[in-house]
C-alpha cells in the first residue's frame, strides 16, 4: 500500500474579508484532523504552500498553525512555494517525508489570500511568476501571457473560440454543484461564446469567462504513511507522483504545446501502470480555458491541435466518457494560488471516497490530478486510487 490522503477539509473559496491567512491556516488543519480522526500530537510534520510574493504582509507562515494548535509545537514545519503549483509541492514535500520514514503523519495545508489588494495591484504580484527579462511587460500582465499563447494557437489551428466557451461553460456548470466555488453560477455557452459589456476581451482573443477568479481560500489534508492508512476510516492512496519542469522563458518553447505537462502525463501513467481508460475523472489547471484545452493535448486526449475535439464531442463533460474538472475547476471554484494544488487533492480525494455530494461521478476509483506552476512550467500530476 502506498501513502495515502486520510483526512482533509477545504473552505469555501471567494472574498474571505473577515479572514486573514492564519485564521484558514488554523480552520483548515483543525477540521482535517477531525476528519482524519486523528490528534494533532500524531503529526510528525507540516507542510504549508503559500505563495503570497506581496498579497499579506506576513510572510514566513510554516509555524503560524501552532498559535492555534499548540499541541504541535516543535513539530516540523516548512513553507513551500512553486507558483501556481505552490499547493502540489506542499503535498510532494509532505510525501518526501512519509516516504522517508522522518513522518508517519504529515499536515498539509494551503493558503493564500489575495482579494486584499486592488486587482492591478494582485496582477503585479502574479508578473513575479515571469521570466522578468523578457514577459513583464507583456500588456494584461499573467492573462497577457495566457492571450499570447491563445492567439499562437489560434494563428497556428484557426479559431477555437467555440472550444474556449465550451470549456468555460462546462466548468461553471460544474461548479453550480461544489458548496466550494467561489462563482456558482451557470453563464451557459451563448455567454461565454459572444462578448458583451459584462463579458469583454481581456488578452487576445481572452474574454473574462476565459480566466480564473482572483480568490482566497485554504485547504488541507492528512498524509500517512502505509501502516498508518491502513487502519483509517478512509484512504485515497497515491499510486504515482510525477513533477516534470521546463523552461521559464517562454522564448525557449513551442507556445502552443504544453511539452513539460505532456511528458508529466506520460511517465505519471507509465509509473502508475495505467492508460488513460482507467481514468474516473481528472481534475486539471484550468487557469484559463486555452490551459485546458492544451492540457487535453497533453493528457492524450486529442492530437496537437485537436484538442478543441475533446470538448466538443462531449469527452470531459461529467456525462462524458473522462470528466474533466467536475468540481467546476479553477474557473468556477476560483484560484487562490497556494490552495489550489491542495484543493484539486482534495476533491479527488472526495469523488473516490464517495463523499463528493452532487459533484459525485458515480462508481470513481482512479483519478488524475494535474497542477501547474506558470505557463506548464512547474509540472505536477498524481494518480490517486481509492483503496477498498
Amino acid at each position: 500500500m502506498q501513502a495515502s490522503i486520510i483526512g482533509w477539509s477545504h473552505l469555501p473559496f471567494g472574498k474571505l474579508d473577515a479572514l486573514e491567512p492564519e485564521d484558514m491556516i488554523a480552520k483548515t488543519a483543525i477540521d482535517a484532523l477531525a476528519h482524519a480522526g486523528l490528534d494533532a500530537s500524531a503529526i510528525d510534520s507540516v507542510h504549508v504552500g503559500t505563495f503570497n510574493g506581496g498579497f499579506v504582509y506576513q510572510d514566513f507562515p510554516s509555524s503560524l498553525v501552532f498559535n492555534a494548535i499548540p499541541e504541535l509545537r516543535f513539530t516540523s514545519a516548512v513553507r513551500c512555494e512553486n507558483a501556481c503549483a505552490t499547493g502540489s509541492a506542499a503535498i510532494y514535500s509532505a510525501l518526501d517525508a512519509v516516504r522517508s520514514g522522518r513522518s508517519k503523519y504529515a499536515l498539509v495545508i494551503g493558503v493564500e489570500k489575495m482579494t486584499g489588494l486592488p486587482t492591478k495591484e494582485v496582477g503585479d504580484v502574479l508578473q513575479k511568476c515571469f521570466y522578468a527579462k523578457e514577459e513583464v511587460g507583456v500588456p494584461g500582465g499573467f492573462a497577457g501571457i495566457f492571450g499570447t499563447i491563445a492567439q499562437s494557437y489560434f494563428d497556428r489551428y484557426g479559431d477555437q473560440s467555440d472550444a474556449l466557451a465550451s470549456i468555460a461553460a462546462k466548468n461553471h456548470r460544474n461548479g453550480m454543484a461544489n458548496p466550494y466555488a467561489h462563482m456558482r453560477r451557470d453563464f451557459g455557452f451563448d455567454f461565454c461564446r459572444h462578448p458583451s459589456e459584462k463579458n469583454p476581451f481581456v488578452a487576445g482573443p481572452l474574454k473574462r469567462t476565459d480566466c480564473s477568479l482572483v480568490s482566497d481560500g485554504a485547504a488541507a489534508m492528512i498524509i500517512a504513511a502505509p501502516d498508518a492508512a491502513r487502519d483509517a476510516k478512509r484512504a485515497i492512496a497515491f499510486r504515482s507522483t510525477t513533477q516534470i519542469s521546463d523552461f521559464l522563458p517562454l522564448s525557449r518553447r513551442d507556445p502552443t504545446e504544453f511539452t513539460g505537462a505532456r511528458r508529466a502525463w506520460q511517465g505519471g501513467l507509465e509509473d502508475a501502470k495505467l492508460t488513460l481508460d482507467d481514468l474516473s475523472f481528472v481534475e486539471t489547471h484550468d487557469c484559463f480555458t486555452i490551459t485546458e484545452l492544451l492540457e487535453y493535448e497533453a493528457i492524450g486526449l486529442a492530437e496537437k491541435g485537436q484538442g478543441a475535439r475533446a470538448i466538443l464531442d462531449g469527452v470531459t463533460t461529467k456525462e462524458g466518457s473522462l470528466p474533466v474538472n467536475p468540481s467546476g475547476g479553477l474557473k468556477s471554484k476560483g484560484h487562490p494560488i497556494g490552495a489550489t494544488g491542495v484543493s484539486m487533492h482534495v476533491m479527488a480525494a472526495m469523488q473516490l471516497a464517495g463523499e463528493a455530494g452532487d459533484m459525485q461521478i458515480p462508481n470513481a476509483t482512479i483519478a488524475g490530478v494535474f497542477n501547474m506552476g506558470g505557463a506548464a512550467v512547474a509540472n505536477y500530476l498524481s494518480i490517486l486510487e481509492r483503496r477498498a
